[in-house]
């Protein structure tokens, strides 16, 4: 077995609660009384240049907010859309423990706006384990494309079978698969630990 040197993670659904998931989006429209289908339409149509750094979250507010006078205000939804970040103190404790080992390149890989990215890094002191953030809004592109998984190989020059990819969603870890990535599909903090362990990463 190749040794693991680096340990990619995405950030919501394993580290945190996801940032602007469905989930996130429908408690907004009920609690800022909006129309589902209209804004979810809109929302579908920017979300791709929202998570790549294509557009700013003003600009993503303008095109499926405030198109059209409102009776409440931008702070108000960017206020609503970071406190849907909540942290996952296990998770976080299983990287804090990795971290402490030094035998490990970590970093994240995982789609975010640019703004909300920066939020979570700085509310759960993400820079404290991690060494780079390759996140869909700094490298342009987003999971499950390939590019970014072989940006993230190149940029940190590692092999994929010294790699492990943990992420929630089974589709994002296709890829990776494929170019010869171990991967995890996060359930639990504990069960992550025991399948790090199999792959003989060392706590």
């Amino acid at each position: 077995m190749t040794r693991i040197t680096a340990i990619f993670s995405d950030v919501g659904g394993v580290l945190a609660s996801n940032g602007w998931d469905r989930h996130s989006r429908l408690k907004l429209v009920e609690q800022f009384r909006l129309d589902w289908d209209e804004f979810e339409d809109r929302h579908e149509l920017v979300m791709t240049a929202f998570e790549t750094g294509h557009i700013t979250l003003d600009q993503y507010l303008d095109r499926t907010f405030f198109y059209r006078p409102r009776d409440f205000s931008r702070e108000q939804i960017r206020a609503f859309m970071f406190d849907q970040s909540q942290p996952n103190p296990d998770s976080l404790r299983v990287i804090e423990r990795l971290t402490a080992t030094r035998r490990y390149f970590l970093s994240t890989l995982n789609n975010e706006s640019r703004e909300l990215n920066l939020h979570r890094i700085e509310r759960f002191g993400l820079k404290r384990y991690f060494t780079v953030f390759f996140s869909s809004c700094f490298l342009g592109v987003n999971k499950p494309d390939e590019e970014i998984y072989t940006k993230a190989l190149a940029i940190s020059q590692r092999a994929p079978e010294e790699c492990v990819f943990i992420d929630d969603r089974a589709l994002n870890l296709d890829v990776p698969k494929r170019l010869g990535m171990n991967t995890i599909q996060f359930q639990s903090a504990a069960r992550l630990e025991s399948e790090l362990r199999a792959l003989g990463v060392e706590f």
